[in-house]
């Protein structure tokens, strides 16, 4: 699918011959935005626009790293957006072609942030369509700012997840916590070489429009703050994780001083019956008959069984 913004508010549905004609206009600002691109989509970027194939390559293949790539005549970008579906962590991988005169944005899922960026393009598309740098900056706001909301669902989570933590550990918790600390460490190397890549930009920036290199500093800082943030939720876990260990090494040393107590209160009388063998008479001579010894037997079993039912609620076992 493929939307096209211009100076005249328009999005829509564009043909490949409305692409050309933009291409063919001097001083022509616009969007193009490709979502899901198909085999005629990657005949555009190669034949219309002469994009390199290393670049329409890494677009097929996904799974890129954050980066900024120069070319003749454009710069090639790749941006990660960070979402939570739940407890899960996802990476929505997008693709930006900058040149002075035109953005293209390439992804295979939806982008929810591109909905409110189009409203503010249609409300005053000759402000925002007035240079490609200034569409590149708000696309790049929109995907960065995306990452807050995640970040934050994430640091609601691991608080509750320590007081749960706290009030009962269990193994449910510990994976969970396994598998946000993985999370952590893959958000934090992404955010990593996406701070660095987003400097270069500005360096950039300072080199071929002073004018909006302001911008591009505003997103960069953005991006720190979400690093550091990354650091804290897995400094947060590590101590979650700290925590649920405590609570059950806490709880194991409570369950042993337990059984301890029962241990210790048997112990003078096991030593009793077996030094005097219990071979009283008058005990003797009641357990003669195959009652006794079946009475016997289910006395027994319901003492274990009643200890194991015991254990059990208490959550020793």
């Amino acid at each position: 699918m493929r939307t096209l913004f211009t100076a005249d508010g328009h999005n829509r549905e564009v043909a490949v011959g409305d692409v050309q004609q933009l291409l063919a206009a001097p001083h022509q600002v616009f969007w193009l935005d490709m979502q899901a691109p198909d085999d005629d989509d990657y005949r555009l970027l190669s034949d219309t626009f002469k994009f390199h194939q290393l670049t329409i390559e890494d677009v097929k293949h996904q799974n890129q790293r954050p980066k900024l790539d120069g070319y003749d005549g454009y710069v090639f970008a790749v941006v990660f957006v960070i979402a939570l579906a739940g407890e899960e962590v996802s990476f929505r991988e997008h693709h930006l072609y900058i040149a002075p005169d035109y953005l293209v944005t390439v992804h295979l899922l939806p982008e929810p942030s591109f909905e409110n960026l189009n409203k503010r393009i249609a409300e005053s598309p000759q402000s925002v369509c007035r240079k490609s740098s200034f569409l590149t900056y708000l696309v790049m706001d929109a995907l960065v700012d995306t990452t807050f909301t995640a970040l934050e669902t994430l640091d609601e989570s691991v608080d509750k997840l320590q007081d749960e933590v706290l009030q009962n550990a269990n193994n449910a918790q510990l994976a969970l916590l396994q598998d946000m600390k993985h999370s952590a460490v893959e958000m934090r190397r992404v955010l990593g070489a996406q701070r660095d890549m987003f400097q270069r930009l500005v360096t950039l920036s300072l080199e071929a429009d002073r004018e909006t290199t302001a911008y591009y500093r505003d997103v960069y800082d953005h991006i720190i703050r979400q690093y550091e943030t990354v650091d804290s939720l897995r400094d947060l876990l590590t101590g979650a994780m700290d925590v649920y260990l405590s609570t059950v090494s806490n709880r194991l040393n409570m369950t042993v001083k337990a059984l301890t107590v029962v241990a210790s209160l048997f112990l003078p009388l096991t030593f009793l019956t077996g030094f005097f063998g219990m071979n009283f008479g008058w005990l003797v001579s009641r357990i003669g008959t195959g009652y006794a010894f079946i009475i016997g037997i289910s006395l027994m079993t319901i003492s274990i069984l009643t200890q194991l039912v015991f254990f059990r609620r208490r959550g020793w076992i």
